[in-house]
């Protein structure tokens, strides 16, 4: 009797095991093609004086059913954003301009979504030289509350890139108004981070401004943090 009961029961968790379903495969992020990294893109078809279409390529992706790219024109940070089950996507976006472009991954059978690099590149226009694009800010990162050092300061980080590879230097603006005014320091083209003294409970604003050997300059947006 007892061997029948045991024998039934490793029926029934043996039924359970086969049933249970396994985990949809998560989507992997894609690896992006074109227009290239900190490149000036010349291949789009012109449309008019201040437009072209351009087509953007990367590579398929495993287990991924839907693409979703996104197009952020840097100077009015207004994104564009477009869904295809290729691996390619036009748009129409403005000529001599400087733009952040990445594609994420979906799987219909999945939550996750993997989301590949960001590339930054300028839209090709009449002008022969470019201004830098605008610096990106990574830390501390907007909204965040971070903690001071010893010495009562937070390390500001970003990352700059030049199409023309002329990149000269990054003024740092740091204030506790909106949009900074204050000048804390300007650092060479390879240095991109700087030290602020800060107060606890106050809440800080700042930004990048980039500069390249011709004087072209750009603006990053504005980041603001609160300090414990």
């Amino acid at each position: 009797m007892m061997r029948k009961l045991f024998m039934s029961c490793l029926m029934v968790v043996l039924v359970l095991a086969c049933g249970k379903d396994d985990p949809p495969p998560a989507p992997e992020a894609a690896l992006l093609v074109f227009p290239e990294e900190n490149s000036e893109c010349t291949t789009g078809n012109s449309l008019s004086e201040n437009l072209s279409q351009v087509t953007f390529r990367w590579n398929a992706s495993k287990n991924t059913d839907q693409y979703s790219l996104s197009v952020i024109n840097l100077n009015t940070n207004i994104p564009q954003n477009v869904s295809t089950s290729t691996t390619s996507a036009s748009l129409t976006i403005a000529k001599g301009t400087p733009f952040s472009w990445s594609v994420s991954s979906r799987n219909n059978d999945s939550d996750e979504v993997a989301v590949s690099d960001t590339w930054l590149f300028y839209n090709a226009g009449s002008q022969t030289t470019y201004a830098p694009f605008p610096a990106q800010l990574v830390s501390p990162e907007s909204g965040s509350t971070v903690q001071k050092n010893l010495a009562n300061e937070v390390l500001l980080q970003w990352i700059g890139a030049d199409a023309d590879n002329d990149l000269a230097s990054f003024e740092v603006l740091f204030s506790t108004s909106n949009p900074p005014t204050t000048s804390i320091g300007t650092t060479g083209a390879t240095t991109r981070q700087i030290s602020v003294g800060v107060v606890s409970g106050t809440i800080y604003y700042w930004k990048v401004i980039s500069t390249d050997t011709e004087g072209n300059t750009s603006e990053s947006s504005v980041f603001d943090f609160r300090v414990y």
